[in-house]
């Protein structure tokens, strides 16, 4: 596969192919397909852009970041079902950066209704808006959108390479596609003969792909079921390559030091590291510096001697002027008022009122890997190793910094120890490019110090919502919020593609004007504060914090109604969406949810729709002397349709982990424009000791396959900010919940 990494100029169409799903027939073409990037080499096919056949098998080709989640298995079975490929033998790669890989979902998920109730005009309006994906080349890993992406398309693809085969086979033969089948990689023969893929792999290449009719969701062997993950293996024998593993001939290494402030540089001083033995260059980046070593310790030695006079911020220098900035927001014209039920200026007769105020603070990413890219620049030609998320916006920022054409850069995509949306970000792939121009011809590893990627994160906003309701005769008459926080898309959008989106920003209100329940008069209305400091797409984004104001009010709220708080939320569910009804009542009994909590002990509940799909927890914690200790949790989600549940499993448990460990623990604070948490001794996350053990619950009611790598922890917070109230007495609407609680440890 020496020439893979090179886009192509042959394209492949899957023509008018008409496609039969099941019960439900359509069609489905590409009029205007993508060039196919994989460039063949000797005795290799590729029978599309995600199909490529040698001598020894099937390489099939996942364009999604694999950070954990259990992508790249999945999206592997999506092609595999179809094409009838043998999973111990199946081969799997990331590919190259290519407008053929964008994703088809992720637009979509921009449009403004609830999602919910989504009407079939609105859900072909999403997929029509996906097509945006491929005009931007967004080949993005986000938005728990990747099996929503691939589920149809790569059935298709894999159909589509099945029966290119058999017609290969079919012509051979001399008999009908009929008379043939497929079985572990091979066509068979009416006489059971087995002709294996790679034996008609030239041939197929060259035929028009036929009719074909997608598997009944009955007739699958693989999907449906809990496959051994395609990472695995190298991971737990600690083969398996990731981006700080990069090792090349004559590698340098590289610290930087960017400014804190995100500033610039007034004046430095590297005298003395330049003298030390083993540097080789001390780099001036602008805003930052760079030493290059022979090794990461001895550039981070360097780098800490070297004195920097920094520029100061462009925001607000401390966290209570930002917060005096969101609270300002307020003052202004709304944002956006994305849903508007009812009247609820009105207060109903008989109705008791509250109201509430919840402040949540800046989050970073904290991935267990930190930043990191290896560049190697001759001049002419720009190779890169590293974990990203976004390869396409990638390539194209790095050939901007190195001054040379996209085609002209090689990006090789590995696995990578965290994402959460930070390595949807560019910024330090950018900077080794500019590493590794100071020192053309040899390739440099530059390693972000865990204090670096802390202070240089873009990070979840912080966010305020007040909210005032109603409740009479034991039920919600209003629920009216009003939520501030600085917009993320603002900025994430114009550093990917160079312009900032108009109109409403739904991110700053999505996980609480779309929750599925029937509430008369229910208003929420977003406020953009105008701050901008550093900030980015998080695990759940908007969903993060609204699903903590949404739910820990619908539990206030419940208790002035007298109220039990599941048996609140399912009346008001049950008539408005069944899906979020049905995860609610799974898990009161998977609990054997009573109501009533033993002393020294209590259960919160929560449920958040996001990203397409209702997700509902349990939380139980006890008091002991040691503090209070989260002792179980129970989950239910209905993603529509459970492609690999023990995949899910994870999913939603690991979500449910970051959720909690942000909860209870972590914030961002300023002082003086600069981050103050330097490391996990002053952000610290969940303690294994400290994780509930988790039972989980995967229904499949929903009709159409949505989201599920977020959908986990937004529900967190809530439902254990909802079981403290129980245990204590004590109403905290603030995170993190550390500054009321002590918690075991």
């Amino acid at each position: 596969m020496a020439s893979i990494g090179k886009i192509a100029r042959r394209t492949f169409l899957i023509g008018a192919a008409a496609i039969a799903g099941g019960a439900a027939f359509g069609a489905w073409y590409v009029t205007r397909p993508a060039p196919n990037p994989l460039k063949p080499g000797d005795g290799e096919s590729a029978l599309n852009a995600f199909v490529l056949i040698d001598g020894t098998g099937v390489t099939l080709i996942a364009p999604r970041a694999e950070m954990g989640q259990g992508t790249m298995t999945t999206w592997a079975a999506l092609i595999a079902e179809e094409m009838d490929l043998d999973w111990a033998q199946v081969r799997v790669i990331h590919g190259p950066p290519a407008q053929a890989y964008f994703n088809s979902a992720l637009m979509g998920e921009g449009l403004t209704h609830k999602g919910y109730d989504a009407s079939a005009f609105q859900h072909s309006l999403g997929e029509m808006m996906g097509h945006l994906g491929k005009v931007f080349s967004m080949q993005v890993t986000g938005g728990s959108t990747a099996m929503k992406d691939g589920y149809e398309r790569m059935r298709v693809t894999g159909a589509a390479a099945r029966e290119m085969l058999k017609t290969a086979a079919a012509a051979r033969l001399g008999v009908s596609i009929a008379d043939l089948r497929t079985e572990k990689g091979a066509v068979i023969a009416p006489d059971g003969t087995a002709i294996p893929y790679p034996d008609l792999a030239a041939e197929a290449a060259q035929v028009e792909p036929p009719r074909i009719e997608l598997r009944r969701q009955e007739q699958w062997t693989l999907l449906g079921n809990s496959l051994p993950r395609l990472d695995i293996p190298a991971k737990s024998t600690g083969t398996a390559q990731f981006s700080i593993d990069t090792r090349l001939p004559g590698m340098r290494y590289a610290a930087v030091r960017m400014a804190p402030t995100r500033g610039g540089m007034k004046s430095y001083d590297a005298f003395e590291a330049n003298r030390m033995p083993g540097v080789e260059k001390v780099v001036d980046l602008g805003d930052g510096l760079a030493v290059i070593a022979t090794n990461t310790w001895l550039a981070q030695q360097a780098l800490d001697t070297i004195g920097v006079e920094w520029t100061p911020s462009a925001y607000p220098e401390s966290t209570e002027a930002m917060f005096s900035a969101i609270e300002a927001a307020f003052d202004t014209e709304p944002d956006s008022v994305l849903r508007d039920d009812g009247n609820a200026d009105r207060l109903p007769q008989g109705a008791t009122r509250i109201e509430a105020e919840y402040r949540v603070p800046f989050l970073a990413h904290a991935t267990m890997e930190p930043m990191n890219a290896t560049a190697w620049f001759d001049g002419t030609n720009l190779r890169l190793w590293c974990g990203n998320q976004g390869p396409t916006f990638l390539r194209d920022a790095c050939a901007a910094e190195a001054g040379i054409a996209p085609e002209e850069v090689e990006v090789n995509v590995t696995l990578m120890g965290g994402g959460f949306g930070r390595r949807g970000e560019f910024d330090y792939a950018v900077i080794a490019t500019r590493v590794a121009k100071a020192m053309p011809g040899t390739p440099v590893n530059v390693t972000w110090s865990r204090e670096e990627d802390m202070t240089h994160d873009f990070y979840r906003p912080a966010a305020i919502a007040r909210i005032t309701g109603a409740v009479a005769d034991g039920a919600p008459v209003t629920f009216d919020a009003r939520v501030a926080s600085p917009s993320i898309a603002a900025q994430a959008l114009k550093r990917w593609v160079g312009f900032s989106p108009g109109g409403p920003d739904k991110g700053i209100v999505d996980g609480i004007y779309n929750q599925p329940y029937r509430i008369p008069n229910y208003r929420v209305a977003g406020y953009r504060a105008d701050i901008a400091p550093p900030l980015g797409f998080w695990r759940s984004v908007g969903s993060s914090f609204n699903g903590f104001f949404h739910e820990s009010f619908m539990d206030e709220l419940a208790h002035a109604a007298d109220a039990d708080p599941l048996d609140f939320r399912l009346k008001q569910m049950r008539d408005e969406w069944l899906p979020g009804f049905y995860v609610l009542e799974a898990v009161r009994d998977m609990c054997g949810w009573t109501g009533t909590t033993p002393e020294g002990t209590g259960r919160g509940v929560a449920m958040v729709y996001s990203f397409g799909t209702p997700c509902a927890v349990v939380i139980e914690v006890m008091q002991t002397e040691g503090g209070i200790r989260l002792t179980n949790a129970w989950m239910a989600a209905d993603p529509g349709v459970a492609l690999d549940p023990s995949i899910i499993e994870a999913q939603l448990t690991g979500g449910l982990a970051y959720g909690l460990s942000a909860a209870i623990g972590e914030d961002i604070t300023f002082a003086g424009g600069v981050v103050d948490q330097k490391n996990f001794p002053d952000y610290e996350p969940l303690r294994m000791s400290q994780m509930p053990a988790v039972e989980v619950s995967i229904l499949e009611h929903q009709e159409r396959l949505n989201g599920i790598g977020e959908v986990g922890t937004p529900p967190a917070a809530p439902a254990l900010a909802n079981a403290l109230f129980d245990l204590t007495g004590k109403r905290v609407r603030e995170l993190p919940l550390r500054k009321a609680f002590d918690f075991y440890i």
